[in-house]
């Protein structure tokens, strides 16, 4: 009602009226309100949505309201919006047909219209028109227990609203006209109507082509003016455009080759870090190019691939990407450069990955000349069948590999011994001669990780961006807190950090800005993309929606993801909702602003997403939309070291000798290796091929026989479980032309804790590892329930159905028991220290989770490794938990078939001391204890708690009057003093 009440409000205050009058009549006008008048509805919706059983369509509402009164006023605590009859959800079934109520009203006004053309090429498979229900939900955030003093609230608000319409209202005009003419703002579309928008509203229909929208200073400006703007702008940076640097080469490229380049990208010369790349590889050295995101890097390895092809047409190459998707964004567009280039027109290209038929495999080894592969399929695919693979490795000339960047860690530690044993059966085939070419965003010290990833030495090291840029502004974006609002306002559900991202993207796609919402979580992604049809489809605004799509990296239907690609480069587009999947260079046209939900994981991945808009030269924005977290309220407050803080290096373990030996398996399978192969693998080759392989007579060393017949697939270079779930929406099963289709895969781990009956999940089978689902508009989402039997084990029986804050229901699952075995260490906080903390009032869950990941920090390959994240609503709960924690710092390796905590272990001192040095010297408040992954946002934390545990655990001295008397609000004791753990019969503790 507020915001109905307000439109009216700005309407007004172009006539002029008296106060005193409007006083009076409202004293009159409130004299004759009928009696409940503001509570009827009130009363029944909210009996309502407190009913689990219960759904809050309109029909349903109408009827019981206008059984309590003959008229209602619709408050704007109320929200409401049509969603597709067959997605209604109550209690995870759907709306019996036997039981269904009079069809919604349409609320389409009945003037001359326009109809809104939805482009079909913008929806995917199973997503067609059908019957819409009115579901209405309050979207307040009010607590209460209470159901009489829930009403009350509410009804209070709506009392104010009234008042304020009938302030409002000029002499001469009817308040309930004024009411009605607001309501068009607000009243929701049916999407089943013919007509959607009246004429003369068609002007708010037009979205500027992105050529004619406005500059982002104009938007900028626009929305400091805006009602909902309330200084959320919390720093802004604008970095002015840059002029290309054109270079030049040491040879000119043949005439058929700047054909090529010309007719295919338009390009008449090159940049100043192209030219040195190409002049480089001339000289036969390898290239490691790092500069910024959209700079045309891929022209470094692709001109020199036409020039190994007119030289010799036998020539072959390999080119990897990370992710499919990029693949075959990069084999369109050399496949257009071949087409161009007199002469190479017959060149054939492929992409050689998991989605490649069987029958098709030998026709790509026997005929192609490129291939788009990743580093999967060379580990468990080229490599094992190398044999098959000769003639084409004989003739290989170059070997590009992008984004090098995303190569680090357990994955890149992989990736390294792979890319070893490839140079090991090049040489072995006579071909010692290929060349390596990498390219990357900007990263540390880029010949060194290049270096250390390939095994090579004469690496050319290119930063110097001769690549033109647009104007870039940089926002960082606070949403109002809570606690500052009004505290009605506050209430009302249009606040937080996901409700600000999507009313920005909104009002940017209505400018003709082409936008991509970043989202961390899959989940997050989800709830965006449920918010953004709400909103949109509540205005009318069905032309805008249907030119938004979802993004995830984890879309099985390749279909389905590659037409996404294709309609967002298409510029069909206006908005696009992703996880990071889209952080790596897959060309998706032009993007003009980018809003990141919450702080990415480091501060690489917030440059690599704020790169993704401008890649066109034209002006640009990139948007940090902060959280209610710890390490979100850190940049706010330092917002510099979003742009000066320099990136981590990154890390790979080339010493492992458990990945070392996992390939040496691998390797001895391709072609039997000998001590001299010391030389690709390292020193540590002799005694593991001693110890873990088998020798022949001849001194040959070969795989265990545990291994064969393929040792390639006892390894997971990713470290993700090998069982996956494969999830299938069944939705459409049963109707005319209804098929399942297969929506992802998702991994053991995370199917035992996500995938459980009820809900959405109509079935699940744990021996096939199948989930069937069915589409559904739900106002509440499910989370595993935790019971406490065991001190030693966690037990999940149950989920809860969550609204809000409020549980509607309590499900009880029955899923096979889930254990899972890893390796790892821990520290136990000295006893004497407990002491102390407790005599001090400290909260030792915070000080734990502190340290933990103080430590992490500080250990170069942590992204491998995990912690025991604290979660605030255990540590901070009013009711005492009979599970108490042992006061001890936990590490574990995330793969159940990693090596890092070994690792972690035996360098477990020195990062324990450089973990203390940096806490006892950093000026921040708290952001050098928070960690970027910490899976319950690093609200359970303590500074001071964090730097005494690190001391006690490297002997230092304390000085216990020093240590200041906290004031801690915690009721309960959650962590107990540690016990000993009994080492396992036969095995020997290695002490740290």
């Amino acid at each position: 009602m507020k915001r109905s009440a307000g439109s009216i409000k700005r309407a007004s205050k172009r006539q002029k009226f008296s106060s005193t009058r409007n006083q009076d009549k409202e004293k009159e006008t409130l004299a004759q309100w009928p009696e409940y008048f503001h509570d009827a509805l009130n009363t029944v919706l909210a009996f309502v949505s407190s009913r689990r059983h219960l759904a809050t369509t309109f029909p349903m509402i109408r009827s019981s309201a206008e059984g309590l009164l003959k008229r209602a006023l619709l408050p704007d605590v109320v929200e409401f919006a049509y969603i597709p009859h067959s997605d209604l959800r109550i209690h995870g079934e759907t709306v019996s047909q036997q039981n269904k109520r009079s069809n919604s009203p349409d609320f389409t006004l009945n003037s001359q219209s326009l109809t809104i053309e939805t482009p079909s090429g913008s929806r995917l498979p199973g997503h067609e028109e059908e019957e819409h229900v009115l579901v209405l939900e309050f979207a307040e955030n009010f607590r209460t227990t209470k159901l009489g003093n829930l009403v009350e609230k509410r009804n209070q608000r709506f009392k104010d609203a009234v008042e304020e319409l009938l302030k409002a209202t000029p002499e001469g005009e009817v308040s309930m006209d004024l009411l009605q003419a607001a309501a068009r703002d607000h009243i929701p579309v049916n999407p089943s109507a013919k007509k959607a928008l009246p004429a003369n509203d068609s002007q708010n229909l037009i979205i500027p082509e992105p050529k004619d929208r406005p500059s982002i200073d104009d938007i900028l400006l626009e929305i400091q003016k805006q009602q909902w703007y309330k200084n959320q702008i919390a720093d802004r940076r604008t970095f002015e455009a840059k002029v290309a640097i054109e270079g030049l080469l040491a040879e000119p490229l043949s005439h058929t080759i700047q054909q090529a380049l010309r007719e295919s990208r338009n390009i008449t010369s090159l940049y100043c870090h192209q030219a040195a790349a190409i002049n480089a590889i001339a000289q036969r050295k390898h290239v490691i190019v790092s500069t910024s995101t959209a700079s045309g890097k891929s022209v470094i390895y692709q001109v020199p691939l036409l020039k190994f092809l007119e030289e010799n047409s036998n020539a072959t190459a390999i080119f990897i990407y990370p992710t499919k998707a990029l693949a075959q964004d990069q084999r369109t567009a050399l496949e257009q450069l071949l087409w161009a280039c007199p002469g190479l027109q017959h060149i054939k290209v492929a992409t050689y990955d998991g989605d490649t038929p069987q029958d098709h495999r030998r026709a790509i080894r026997e005929t192609a000349s490129v291939i788009f592969t990743n580093f999967d399929m060379l580990h468990a695919s080229i490599l094992p069948h190398e044999e098959l693979w000769r003639t084409f490795i004989k003739n290989l000339k170059l070997v590009a590999v992008d984004e090098l960047h995303y190569y680090s860690n357990l994955f890149g530690s992989h990736v390294a011994q792979i890319i070893r044993r490839f140079r090991r059966i090049c040489a072995a085939v006579g071909n010692q001669r290929a060349i390596f070419v990498s390219c990357s965003a900007t990263i540390s010290k880029p010949s060194q990780h290049m270096k250390r990833l390939f095994g090579v030495e004469d690496v050319e090291e290119i930063v110097e961006d001769g690549a033109p840029s647009g104007k870039k502004d940089y926002l960082v974006w606070d949403p109002p807190s809570v606690k500052n609002m009004d505290p009605g306002v506050a209430k009302l559900g249009q606040s937080g950090s996901m409700y600000e991202a999507i009313n920005l993207m909104i009002f940017l796609m209505m400018r003709g800005v082409r936008v991509i919402l970043f989202c961390k979580f899959r989940r997050a992604c989800e709830l965006a993309m449920k918010a953004l049809r709400q909103r949109l489809s509540a205005e009318g605004r069905l032309d805008v929606l249907a030119k938004v799509m979802p993004y995830r990296g984890v879309l099985r239907d390749s279909q389905d993801r590659r037409r996404i690609e294709h309609e967002a480069f298409s510029g069909h587009l206006l908005g696009i909702v992703a996880t990071n999947a889209l952080e790596l260079g897959v060309d998706i046209g032009v993007l003009d602003a980018v809003i990141m939900l919450g702080f990415p994981f480091g501060i690489a991945n917030f440059r690599q997403q704020a790169g993704r808009a401008g890649r066109r030269s034209r002006d640009s924005l990139a948007v940090l939309v902060a959280e209610d977290l710890p390490i979100d309220r850190n940049y706010l407050e330092f917002p510099d070291k979003l742009y000066d803080q320099p990136m981590d290096d990154l890390t790979i373990d080339i010493e492992s000798k458990v990945i070392i030996e996992a390939h040496l398996q691998c390797a001895a399978h391709e072609m039997p290796l000998s001590k001299d192969d010391a030389s690709y693998f390292g020193a540590s080759l002799g005694e593991l091929c001693d110890s873990k392989l088998q020798k022949d007579k001849d001194g040959w060393y070969h795989p265990h026989p545990k291994y064969l017949p393929y040792p390639a697939k006892h390894i997971s270079i990713r470290g993700a479980d090998d069982d996956k779930y494969t999830i299938i929406d069944v939705t459409k099963v049963g109707q005319a032309n209804g098929v399942p289709r297969i929506i992802e895969e998702i991994e053991l781990s995370r199917a035992i804790f996500e995938l459980y009956e009820g809900g959405v999940v109509k079935e699940v089978s744990h021996d096939t590892k199948v989930a069937r689902l069915v589409r559904a508009d739900v106002n509440w989402i499910t989370k595993q329930r935790r019971i406490a039997r065991s001190p030693h084990r966690t037990y999940f029986g149950s989920f809860r159905k969550i609204r809000g804050n409020k549980v509607l229901d309590v499900v009880d699952v029955d899923t096979p028991p889930y254990e899972r075995q890893v390796t790892g260490f821990w520290f136990d906080v000295p006893k004497d220290l407990l002491g102390l903390m407790k005599e001090k009032h400290f909260n030792l869950a915070e000080a734990i989770h502190s340290a933990s990941h103080a430590w992490m920090n500080c250990f170069a390959l942590s992204p491998d490794l995990r912690t025991e994240c604290k979660a605030a609503e255990k540590e901070y709960n009013k009711e005492e938990s009979q599970r108490k924690r042992p006061a001890r710092l936990i590490f574990y390796d995330a793969s159940r078939k990693g090596s890092v905590s070994a690792q972690a272990f035996d360098h477990s001192s020195e990062v324990l001391q450089q973990a203390h040095d940096t806490v006892e010297t950093c000026p921040c408040k708290d952001g050098c204890i928070h960690g970027a992954t910490c899976s319950e946002g690093n609200i359970v934390a303590s500074k001071t708690g964090a730097l005494l545990i690190l001391k006690a655990l490297l002997n230092l001295d304390i000085d216990a009057n020093s240590v200041a008397t906290q004031l801690s609000s915690q009721e309960f004791e959650t962590i107990v003093e540690a016990t000993y753990i009994r080492p396992l019969d036969g095995v020997q503790v290695e002490p740290a």
